[in-house]
């Protein structure tokens, strides 16, 4: 017995490798020169490839579900024949005027299936030996019982078409005869989507697991909770910041704020709880309450700042900020942020907020659409703070501008109130004298 191996052909679609999805045969069946052996599917389509010998089948190279290669082993097929049978080459045959380029015994260059079905039983089907037809011709074949060696060709050099199978289809009464089946006496059924996916193996030099626990663990449940029950809505607006860095500057001249730091944020800050006292509704809550949802509005403003830290995102706030003069708020600022990034927070400089400022302009960046933390209905973010030309009565000049933006629980506050608030920010970063009303 000689023993022929079938390698993976290029079934002409440019592609370097195809999926085995589902082999025809066994080991031990006798097939023919033709007889569809294996489905596989490309990066295209599901295509199913014909046996180039005759004979028995040996061996599966390839496991079903597996890629393989073109020019890849994948059956080997045992011939009985004195003469061994010449190597499986691609063997042309007539096509269609609008079907051009050589393909395998069996093959077009047409019928490509666009997606997997669930295939339908299969009816007992003849071997369609030295049958010239293209493989979505012979699933047709298949599915509708249809013996193609039976079939009367119309096609270019007696090639099977679909008129063909169709016209034989319905003289044989096969659509007269399919069965309706009865209702089941299961109710439901579970069918699996896909099988469990197998471990990966992680390359440790490089790729790393890291935990989920502690504070990334409690930042990625909070936002998640925010983020799919909060409705966001984001604003921001442009701002004219000259005379904050005006006014920053000459608090860190004064003799009153020498042990202490003074930034933008002091400014910004301040603006915030001025724009709170003019939209109190920002500085309330969404409560779901046993007796119905609720709105919490809080006459007193707990000021979260979002810090970065060694720990992870932490968002500690300065409880009744609204009480505090400039300079007390200042030194609150700072105190918060030498404990945060000391990894020194406590659970209870954390608890109770009712406003969060993130002041991403340290980074570089000049706005963005934070989530809102759980148990607020606003924060608002500081842009960087950079020089840009700016019309400035009808002349263009150069100005410290900056963006501030914001994200807002839309169930609590509409966006008439959401603007009102963002442009109060707003106007005081352009004017910080409106802070002396």
């Amino acid at each position: 017995m000689t023993e022929q191996t079938f390698v993976l052909p290029d079934v002409g679609e440019g592609l370097t490798e195809a999926e085995i999805v589902q082999w025809r045969v066994a080991p031990g069946d006798t097939v023919a020169v033709n007889d569809v052996i294996v489905e596989i599917e490309t990066a295209k389509s599901l295509v199913e490839l014909p046996s180039p010998f005759s004979g028995t089948v040996g061996e599966l190279l390839a496991s079903e579900g597996s890629t393989v290669e073109v020019g890849a082993p994948i059956i080997t097929i045992g011939s009985t024949d004195a003469t061994p049978p010449a190597p499986a080459q691609p063997t042309t045959v007539p096509e269609p005027d609008d079907a051009g380029g050589a393909v395998l015994v069996g093959y077009g260059t047409g019928g490509a299936v666009s997606s997997r079905r669930r295939k339908p039983a299969e009816r007992p089907v003849k071997a369609s030996v030295g049958v010239v037809a293209k493989p979505p011709i012979r699933k047709l074949a298949r599915d509708l019982g249809v013996d193609l060696a039976a079939v009367t060709p119309s096609g270019p050099a007696g090639e099977v078409t679909r008129q063909d199978v169709v016209k034989h289809a319905e003289q044989a009464s096969v659509f007269r005869n399919i069965e309706t089946p009865e209702w089941g006496a299961v109710r439901e059924e579970t069918i699996p989507v896909a099988a469990p996916a197998a471990p990966v193996s992680i390359d440790d030099a490089r790729e790393e697991s890291i935990p989920v626990r502690g504070v990334r663990k409690a930042t990625a449940t909070a936002m998640t909770s925010s983020a799919y029950s909060a409705p966001h809505v984001s604003v921001w607006v442009d701002v004219d910041a000259s005379r904050t860095m005006e006014l920053v500057k000459r608090l860190k001249a004064s003799p009153d704020f020498a042990d202490v730091k003074i930034s933008p944020l002091l400014i910004m800050a301040r603006a915030v709880m001025w724009a709170l006292r003019r939209t109190p509704m920002i500085n309330a809550a969404w409560v779901d309450a046993e007796d119905g949802a609720q709105i919490r509005v809080r006459h007193y403003v707990n000021l979260g700042i979002a810090a970065a830290t060694p720990r992870g995102l932490l968002v500690p706030n300065i409880k009744d900020a609204q009480a505090m003069n400039t300079r007390e708020l200042a030194k609150a600022l700072e105190n918060l942020t030498l404990t945060a990034r000391e990894g020194k927070t406590s659970p209870a400089d954390q608890a109770g907020g009712t406003f969060t400022i993130t002041n991403i302009g340290v980074f570089g960046v000049d706005a963005g659409t934070p989530i809102i933390n759980p148990g607020e209905a606003g924060i608002i973010a500081l842009g960087a703070i950079r020089q840009k030309p700016w019309v400035v009565d009808g002349e263009v000049r150069p100005r410290w501008v900056t963006t501030v933006s914001g994200s807002f629980d839309h169930r609590v506050v509409d966006g008439d109130g959401i603007s009102r608030f963002i442009a109060d920010v707003a106007s005081v970063l352009e004017e910080p004298a409106l802070l002396l009303d």
